[in-house]
């Protein structure tokens, strides 16, 4: 996600941070550069002319002290980058039924967010609903229908019917008892009449809470006028921007977002059911500054979590009987974070770490063995790991666990190892809640333990 933009970050900031002297061969060098990442991510010239010229003006100004200048121009890039970012707005459910429409025109990805935002909720304790009001695109009932099904999603879609206010009325009885309704509604090429009509007739029968515009990041600065228009014919009250992993061009559209007052809610970053986060200007600068984005990543976490098995795994931490079972699912939980280039930003320190290739993929191969290991074990030995360690017997237990799962003795022992380094893990923090993940206290020991550069090992 825009990995060119922040890595010219963090080199300029190193330069001014690390100079014995700002002169204007260094100020305009860094000025350069950073215009040019700017410019590539599609960030508004206007915009770019107008950062530069803020921080030369601070480098030149001789009234400020010269270790004063450095820190003054370290948080003025920081604070004028924020601010081209747009406000943080929360996009917050209120106790009562919320109705959320999705709006945008053609291969935005409104099908596929509408998911994404479906689970983020019911993962939160939202009993959340999806309608599907878009008629027009032949596959769009069914791609939703399979998306709600795979993830456990409750959905209303009327397979016969292309009339969306008559699709909407025959629903809305049995919507009462949902408090988070999401609506699917068509797109088009373009905002012409048709849709403006579509929309606003739909407007009168739902009466959304929020109507939220869905936009593909790779449309940069074209993403202005069309929160323009969206806003100014249909009331939108924020957006969800799409994409963002696979395109350098979405500083433009997170920047033209800001420019048209629209809040950015949410942005994703991939194919997958929880490749979605909060959009936060402060906390997505950090991460590309390579400070860390903890909030995100716990928020990440929540996302993939199962609340029953998470409380189940919780009190047998408070009994202190952390079970091979228990170990499983917090490494299932996190493998289903995505890839860990995904994630690492967020870490504080580890921004810069080499990270072996297919490292998630690996462990999602282990995960199935340990599974047909545990399968293999007795129920005294899940329970109680530790009896698999035992100098008489433990050996021959794993030979019998091994030949009973196919597996190498390796294997089982690398299981148990995962299951020592949680609960080293655990030991080194009494507050250690797995609903929340790692805390920052322990982020800042695998940062400090794995450090800049260093190559991480599993």
């Amino acid at each position: 996600m825009l990995e060119k933009l922040g890595e010219v970050l963090r080199k300029a900031t190193d330069k001014v941070a690390n100079a014995i002297f700002l002169d204007k061969n260094l100020v305009d060098s860094i000025i350069r550069d950073l215009q040019r990442a700017l410019i590539e991510a599609d960030v508004n010239v206007t915009l770019v002319k107008q950062l530069s010229d803020k921080i030369k003006k601070a480098a030149l100004d001789e009234r400020i002290k010269e270790i004063d200048k450095k820190e003054h121009i370290i948080k003025l890039l920081h604070d004028e980058l924020v601010k081209i970012l747009g406000e943080h707005k929360q996009l917050k459910p209120q106790t009562k039924q919320n109705r959320i429409m999705l709006l945008g025109l053609y291969g935005a990805g409104k099908t596929t967010t509408i998911a994404k935002l479906g689970n983020y909720y019911a993962k939160r304790g939202k009993k959340v609903a999806l309608v599907g009001l878009d008629v027009h695109r032949p596959a769009a009932k069914e791609q939703l229908k399979q998306l709600a099904e795979k993830n456990k999603l409750n959905y209303f879609i009327d397979e016969e019917e292309n009339d969306p206010i008559k699709t909407w009325k025959k629903f809305k009885p049995k919507l009462k008892e949902y408090n988070l309704i999401l609506v699917d509604t068509a797109g088009r090429h373009n905002l012409d009449k048709e849709l403006v009509a579509e929309i606003s007739a739909l407007n009168k029968q739902i009466k959304p809470t929020e109507s939220i515009l869905v936009m593909p990041s790779d449309i940069g600065q074209a993403a202005k006028s069309q929160a323009d228009d969206f806003k100014k014919m249909l009331q939108i009250t924020g957006v969800i921007i799409t994409r963002m992993d696979s395109s350098a061009k979405g500083g433009g559209a997170l920047t033209a977002c800001a420019e048209t007052k629209a809040p950015v809610y949410f942005i994703t970053n991939g194919e997958k059911i929880n490749d979605i986060e909060e959009f936060n200007p402060e906390a997505f600068l950090a991460r590309l500054l390579g400070m860390g984005d903890l909030k995100s990543l716990i928020e990440k976490i929540k996302s993939v979590t199962d609340e029953k098995k998470q409380a189940k795994i919780q009190k047998s931490l408070e009994e202190g009987k952390l079970t091979l079972t228990d170990v499983v699912e917090q490494v299932k939980s996190m493998g289903s974070l995505g890839g860990f280039d995904k994630i690492k930003g967020m870490i504080p320190g580890l921004g810069k770490a080499k990270i072996p290739e297919g490292l998630m993929e690996t462990q999602q191969g282990k995960i199935a063995k340990w599974e047909h290991i545990i399968k293999s074990m007795t129920s005294e030995e899940r329970d109680n790991p530790e009896i698999l360690k035992d100098k008489k017997t433990g050996t021959s237990r794993i030979n019998r666990i091994a030949q009973g799962a196919g597996v190498n003795n390796s294997e089982i022992r690398s299981l148990l190892k995962q299951y020592d380094m949680l609960n080293d893990m655990i030991k080194s923090s009494s507050s250690f809640d797995p609903s929340k993940g790692i805390n920052q206290k322990q982020m800042m020991k695998l940062a400090k333990k794995f450090g800049k550069g260093k190559k991480l090992r599993f």
